[in-house]
């Protein structure tokens, strides 16, 4: 099993961060260096909510890849888990915390996944496939926060 921890330091509400992490809209936006797209089956729009399916296509590695999750946990604004029901993986589950301070969101992503193919996998996974991990939700965390930082600057700028 490998695991990953990304935190995101944002200026924003927590209520902000929690809905535009699941808001399949902002994720398309946040995720658009990668060329990933929201696709079928499942919610194509809006905001995630228990039990949904989202599916998201995308390339990695030079091959065209859907990955399809269920939410089973959703605790707003503090928490969702989403799962993998069909992907590359053998299995991979992606908890989103939230937590509020002095007027900054930390947003938390805690990924655990098993590669799969066994060995060979498990060795993909030691030389590439965990920091291209790290690089995706990192760099795509930072699209979210991007978003969010500027709703807020809007906000305040026509107040």
């Amino acid at each position: 099993m490998t695991s990953i921890i990304i935190e995101t330091k944002i200026r924003a509400p927590i209520e902000l961060c929690f809905d535009l992490a699941r808001d399949v809209n902002a994720h398309s936006e946040s995720a658009a260096f990668s060329n990933e797209r929201v696709v079928p089956p499942g919610r194509t729009e809006g905001l995630l909510k228990l039990g949904d399916l989202v599916a998201f296509e995308g390339r990695h590695f030079g091959i065209r890849q859907r990955f399809v999750a269920r939410i089973t946990v959703l605790k707003p604004p503090h928490r969702f888990d989403d799962e993998m029901v069909q992907g590359s993986f053998k299995w991979l589950r992606h908890f989103h915390e939230f937590f509020f301070e002095n007027g900054v969101t930390t947003m938390r992503d805690t990924l655990l996944w098993e590669p799969p193919f066994g060995i060979i996998g498990r060795l993909a996974d030691h030389f590439f496939l965990r920091e291209h991990m790290r690089w995706f939700v990192t760099t795509k965390q930072n699209g979210l926060k991007r978003i969010a930082e500027e709703r807020v600057d809007t906000a305040m700028n026509n107040s």
